[in-house]
């Protein structure tokens, strides 16, 4: 493996003022996605739909990387240009998610593991070869009664592990995604104590398996209370506590941290993404990877009319804009 080229993907990725999006919804995600917007889910229409994000002119500004669906790896423009080449050619990193999605864990119910190991070297190969430079795995921890069990943070810890020095044998950047779930009644505090104890787990794993901190990203959740919490903190404290809890737990050798999203609103992500680069600097950067809080507003402004490209564009253009600036924590709702 070319240790050096993984560190260097990982570091662009990272860069100052610039984020990564996750267009790696997966088919069924996809098509709650253009029901959303009263559109039916068909190939073609993914495939159009992802085409406006990956031609947007500019795009680079904010965007360092994008990750693809297996679907949308093998796609190509309107001219027969391959979405990777589209990609390349705008000076964004393509990279791809490779997990299998979430089974329930077998003896313990409401908790779940994420499958895609099997064949995952393979794949891995044949994913380098399409043009891919870095990978994604998300694991799901969800708080609830007597949830998650030390089994179930272990069980996906591991999991991301050994997909994490599968990638770097294949050449790819890891991006590990340890996604702490914000539905639910619990508080921040409660979030705190579980997003904690899942990315010390997360890094006892990664050791273990000889995986390259430098050559890896983190993909964690923000420290947040439930959804149907009654207590909701101001961003300012969501920030203070996110980083407290990634103090205790990431290794300074880890070049950068990209947020998910993970159900907040498009304007809460990037305040919250400002509020946390306002703060003293830190051990590494802190940049973003969100799907739906970047995709919402292009979704909305396309609404599958072609005469429309042109302003789902430019809202792609500004959202990724609004969060370059909050990774530069220049960030002001007045420029939404």
């Amino acid at each position: 493996m070319d240790t050096e080229s993984m560190i260097r993907t990982a570091q662009a990725l990272v860069s100052p003022g610039k984020g990564i999006l996750a267009a790696d919804e997966s088919t069924p995600t996809m098509a709650k996605r253009l029901a959303g917007v009263g559109l039916e889910s068909t190939e073609e229409r993914r495939r159009a739909y992802r085409q406006i994000l990956f031609t947007t002119a500019g795009i680079d500004a904010a965007v360092s990387g994008v990750i693809l669906f297996d679907e949308t790896i093998r796609q190509q423009t309107d001219d027969g240009t391959p979405f990777v080449e589209v990609l390349r050619r705008q000076g964004v990193i393509p990279g791809i998610k490779v997990d299998g999605g979430t089974r329930p864990l077998a003896g313990f119910p409401d908790e779940v593991v994420t499958e895609g190991l099997d064949g995952l070297r393979g794949r891995l190969e044949a994913y380098a070869a399409l043009g891919a430079r870095f990978a994604k795995w998300r694991a799901v921890i969800r708080i609830g009664d007597g949830r998650p069990t030390s089994t179930g943070v272990e069980a996906n810890a591991h999991a991301l592990a050994r997909y994490a020095a599968l990638a770097q044998e294949a050449g790819l950047t890891p991006v590990v995604e340890p996604e702490v779930l914000m539905d639910g009644t619990h508080t921040l505090e409660r979030c705190a104590e579980v997003t904690l104890a899942t990315i010390r787990a997360v890094y006892e794993q990664l050791g273990r398996h000889r995986v390259v901190l430098e050559a890896s990203l983190l993909k964690p959740n923000m420290v947040l209370a439930g959804k149907a919490c009654p207590v909701q903190a101001s961003d300012e404290e969501i920030a203070r506590t996110t980083i407290a809890v990634m103090r205790q737990t990431v290794p300074a050798a880890v070049p950068g941290l990209v947020f998910l999203s993970g159900g907040q609103t498009d304007e809460q992500a990037t305040a919250r993404l400002d509020a946390m680069n306002r703060l003293a600097p830190q051990p590494w950067e802190l940049s973003f990877s969100f799907g739906r809080a970047l995709q919402a507003p292009v979704l909305r402004a396309w609404a599958g009319d072609r005469a429309n490209v042109g302003a789902a564009q430019a809202a792609l253009l500004h959202r990724a804009e609004l969060n370059g600036a909050a990774r530069r924590g220049c960030y002001e709702p007045a420029m939404e």
